[in-house]
């Protein structure tokens, strides 16, 4: 079975598109692309990825399926599109013609409107993946795991994966609220979750791999290990650990499991979730 890394990025740096690119990750300004992950990729051993958006236009879903398309290696396309658009299903029937496009996902953490995604234009939008056979990044801070449980109720059939496991306070060993939501959310089987994305929210100069641990034990309770996935957050994660510690984090905490379900953690949840061809 192959493995995968279900969450990475590629951009060709620009100040202007990139500003959320603040000093503390001046490290990130400059161009990450394929050629820079697939050396990581193979000495790790790891066999595909999925290429997430980054900016929130359409001319990124050109920009990333032409990195998929030149690129073996990049199995699919999570993309972008404004899910609240008049003529959503116009443009989800040309962007589900390629074969790469997998899903979307829209930056839902940055909204002021903290409950955007109950709005009626926007859950029309959801309501149209389903028919093309396209998935749900849900890119949330934990004070909106409350709402994105409300978003998964009312489309049981339509599959969604929470990023980076909501991003909790890991820097500040907060949990209570997060853990709660995530209890909540885990209870709905259309939904899956990636391990990643963790150490971005640690102490990115002193954390420890005992951080993490409170955090995956709740994860993998909740969702079980037939719906979590393995992602590196590749570059984000290069402002507190290189490719090689993200994945030796979980790679040791998933230790635990028998080789079946460490292989469901490492691709074949992925695979499935995302249809992705072996």
């Amino acid at each position: 079975m192959l493995k995968i890394d279900s969450h990475q990025h590629f951009w060709k740096y620009d100040a202007v598109r990139h500003s959320w690119l603040n000093d503390e990750m001046k490290a990130l300004r400059q161009d990450f692309m394929p050629e820079h992950l697939k050396p990581l990729l193979e000495t790790n051993g790891i066999d595909g990825c999925m290429l997430v958006q980054v900016d929130q236009t359409l001319e990124e879903n050109d920009f990333q399926l032409q990195n998929a398309a030149n690129n073996d290696f990049v199995k699919g396309v999570v993309g972008w599109v404004d899910l609240q658009a008049a003529d959503i299903s116009e443009q989800l029937e040309r962007l589900a013609e390629f074969e790469k496009l997998k899903g979307f996902r829209h930056i839902l953490q940055g909204e002021s409107d903290r409950a955007l995604m109950l709005k009626p234009a926007f859950l029309n939008g959801i309501s149209k993946l389903q028919q093309f056979g396209l998935t749900y990044d849900i890119l949330i801070f934990p004070d909106q795991l409350t709402y994105a449980k409300e978003l998964v109720a009312r489309f049981p059939d339509q599959l969604f994966v929470l990023d980076h496991i909501a991003k909790p306070d890991i820097k500040n060993g907060i949990m209570a609220e997060w853990k709660a939501g995530i209890q909540e959310l885990a209870k709905y089987d259309n939904v899956y979750c990636k391990v990643s994305g963790m150490v971005t929210e640690a102490n990115w100069n002193e954390w420890t791999e005992g951080d993490f641990i409170p955090y995956l034990d709740v994860i993998f309770e909740a969702f079980g290990t037939n719906r979590l996935m393995f992602g590196s957050d590749w570059p984000v994660c290069l402002v507190a650990a290189n490719y090689e510690q993200v994945l030796s984090i979980t790679a040791n905490y998933v230790s635990q499991f028998s080789p079946y379900e460490q292989q469901l953690f490492w691709g074949g949840n992925a695979i499935k979730f995302y249809n992705l061809k072996q």
